[in-house]
């Protein structure tokens, strides 16, 4: 009987309950609030441009169709299937941030761009600061509500000031509100010293560290507060500094603390440390996460509303430790308890994601152009393993294919060999007059492998190419290409007809024995993701005249594989084509000279492994060609200060110098052994 009056007092308090909240007073002030303004047409928060100090901070796209954009919902595909991923980038009107204007030449300078808006699959919108000029219009030409366009929003622009509707926000900062999953992408702060192209390399680091855990950050009452810090600090393995700047308003509570942490340099630091601290707080611990990574020290992120960057394609678990802000006190412990193995491998990836996406500013645009582009284009899309692993995603195209087979890079890791046969190349651009001409000689060299299945004369003569019944009779496939535009690039053209994954270049004058075309194939089948060859050539700073020079003195050392007797795989073909700008391509066609160069320097930057040389007569050329007084054109001085200058061109685009030196040879086994010939598998090798 109590129990069923403390259920009715119950029953009674609830109905009381909602009487008062839906009482008709209530109910008509719920219905007399205004809803939220529509922007008015014209106004900077529908056109997107906004006046500084105009309009409000963004969320992201918070509206009612921006809120919940998705490619699928906010983004017009047919756009895109016209004429290919395709990047327009409106002129700016006002003043840019100095970060603003880096993303822009980076975009103007990729291959993905194009100075026609009606071309552009994607259209990059700069981000102004300050008040807009008058004669700027009230929205871009093509905004259509945001749809196709692109915002990079960084530190250094302030709030957006508007709505972005439908557009992409690429977005840097600690937390991203409102951000858009698959369609917004997460950036990284960068800082003002990052170079616009190329990035030093990383390392070498010591592999034991001095410290286990580092951090030095400024007073913030949003950080890590000073008896936090004093709680994890014990002056040994775990440093947490205090870098105390004077100035109006700077607190040193311990100023004898503050002149110890003066005595450590934070760079220093987190090159002998084996984990980095990145606590939530100002931007500057977010520069530090970047800082962290090129330092090969381990970041331990304690932010949980922090998007990671490019979180969409790279496995941040794999190069950091992702931890929960409230469990602060207990990093250290979590630290201690990794394995050295595992810190060498978290090591090794840190510096492969900062090489790979994040040294420059260049690669860090080009890496969202890519993941737009492989949402866009979803079908040829690359797999998680192409963003994660050697030599990453902007390297790898999945135009040429989305089979990790199908690349020279991914053997090992699938268990697999390349197969036993290549097609070689050879460019020919002298006319076939005798049956006794070098290119003749060759063809039958190469024909006798038993590991080659076709043999492709890429003709480049002004005259007309023989007949058949001229060249050599051989037991392999045999095809003339003449070319529509007979230039030195395209002896590196993805043709269709070059089926096999090892491919021979030569040039016509070469002289190869068919014992030395086997061992080089051989050696190159257990390293198919370089050049390896026979002709090799050094690179060296010059410092008295402040450039890069180019040799071919015979020394122990060399950075180069000439492509006139080589072996490489057919994917640095499309590479070489559809990586590499136009204006390259351009020079190395005006002088005749270079390709081979420009090989070398891709597929260096590509592995950042030097090609490998193999045993070679030091005469692998004719002096003379057969075409009466004209001499080849390794005899010509002006040929030799063309190579000069390349050098130095090509760095200047990559940004940096990725050949790399090598002292290694590969001969066969018992070379120049003194044992019975009859023992030795490449016999001819000795004699030559």
């Amino acid at each position: 009987m109590q129990a069923r009056g403390r259920y009715l007092l119950a029953g009674l308090a609830a109905c009381l309950l909602a009487g008062l909240y839906l009482r008709p007073g209530r109910r008509r002030a719920a219905a007399a609030s205004p809803p939220e303004p529509e922007p008015r047409r014209g106004s900077a928060l529908a056109a997107g441009p906004a006046e500084a100090g105009g309009g409000r901070r963004a969320r992201g796209g918070a509206g009612p169709a921006g809120g919940r954009c998705r490619m699928e919902t906010c983004f017009d595909f047919s756009r895109c299937r016209r004429h290919g991923f395709r990047v327009y980038v409106y002129p700016a009107r006002g003043r840019l941030s100095e970060p603003q204007r880096r993303v822009l030449r980076s975009l103007r300078g990729s291959r993905f761009y194009t100075p026609e808006p009606g071309r552009a699959c994607l259209l990059v919108l700069p981000l102004e600061r300050g008040p807009r000029s008058p004669d700027a219009p009230a929205r871009p030409p093509h905004w259509n509500g945001g749809r196709n366009h692109l915002l990079f929003s960084l530190h250094r622009d302030g709030p957006l000031g508007f709505e972005p509707g439908q557009a992409l926000l690429a977005q840097a900062g600690p937390g991203a509100p409102g951000f858009r999953p698959r369609f917004d992408v997460s950036l990284p702060l960068f800082p003002r010293r990052l170079p616009q192209r190329g990035g030093a390399r990383a390392g070498p680091f010591p592999a034991p560290r001095r410290y286990l855990l580092v951090f030095e950050g400024q007073r913030s009452p949003s950080g890590l507060g000073a008896q936090t810090r004093a709680a994890l600090h014990n002056g040994r393995d775990l440093l947490l500094l205090t870098a105390c700047r004077p100035g109006p308003g700077a607190r040193c509570d311990r100023p004898a603390a503050a002149a110890d942490d003066a005595r450590y340099d934070s760079q220093e630091l987190m090159q002998n440390s084996s984990f980095c601290l990145v606590p939530w707080g100002r931007r500057l611990g977010f520069f530090r996460f970047l800082e962290a990574l090129q330092a090969a020290c381990i970041p331990v992120l304690l932010s949980n509303g922090w998007e990671l960057p490019f979180s969409e394609v790279i496995d941040w678990n794999k190069a950091a430790i992702i931890g929960d802000e409230r469990l602060l006190l207990q990093i250290p412990s979590i630290t201690r308890s990794i394995d050295h193995d595992r810190v060498l491998a978290l090591r090794q990836q840190t510096q492969f994601l900062w090489e790979t996406y994040f040294s420059s500013v260049e690669k860090i645009v080009l890496t969202t152009l890519e993941i737009i582009q492989d949402r866009i284009q979803a079908h040829i899309s690359r797999n998680h393993v192409m963003w994660n692993a050697q030599p990453g995603g902007l390297y790898v195209l999945p135009q040429f294919s989305t089979s990790l087979a199908d690349f020279p890079f991914y053997y090992c890791a699938l268990g697999r060999s390349p197969a036993k046969e290549f097609t070689a190349v050879i460019q020919a651009a002298s006319p076939l007059l005798s049956q006794s001409q070098p290119i003749v000689r060759l063809i039958l060299a190469v024909a006798k492998s038993k590991y080659c299945t076709q043999i492709v004369v890429l003709w480049s003569c002004e005259k007309p190419p023989p007949p058949r019944s001229w060249w050599p009779s051989v037991p392999v496939p045999f095809s003339v290409v003449e070319g529509e535009h007979k230039t030195m690039s395209s002896r590196f053209f993805p043709y269709d007809l070059i089926r096999t994954d090892a491919v021979l270049s030569l040039d016509e004058d070469t002289v190869l024995s068919t014992n030395e075309v086997d061992f080089a194939f051989t050696v190159w089948c257990s390293f198919p993701e370089r050049i390896v060859g026979y002709p090799a050539r050094s690179h060296y700073w010059d410092s008295s005249k402040g450039w890069w020079a180019y040799t071919s003195k015979w020394t122990n050392e060399y950075s180069m594989v000439l492509t006139g007797a080589a072996f490489y795989h057919r994917y640095y073909h499309y590479l070489y084509t559809f990586y590499l700008p136009g204006s390259l391509h351009s020079m190395v066609d005006q002088m005749a000279n270079c390709e081979d160069i420009l090989m070398n320097f891709l597929v260096s930057a590509v592995t950042k492994l030097p090609p490998i040389k193999v045993t070679q007569k030091k005469q692998y050329k004719e002096t003379m060609m057969q075409q009466g007084s004209k001499t080849s054109r390794w005899a010509d001085p002006e040929h030799f200060a063309q190579r000069q200058a390349c050098m130095n061109s090509f760095a200047s685009w990559f940004g940096f110098m990725p050949l790399v030196h090598s002292q290694m040879r590969l001969d066969p086994v018992l070379f120049k052994d003194q044992v019975s010939i009859l023992r030795k598998k490449y016999r001819d090798i000795e004699r030559l």
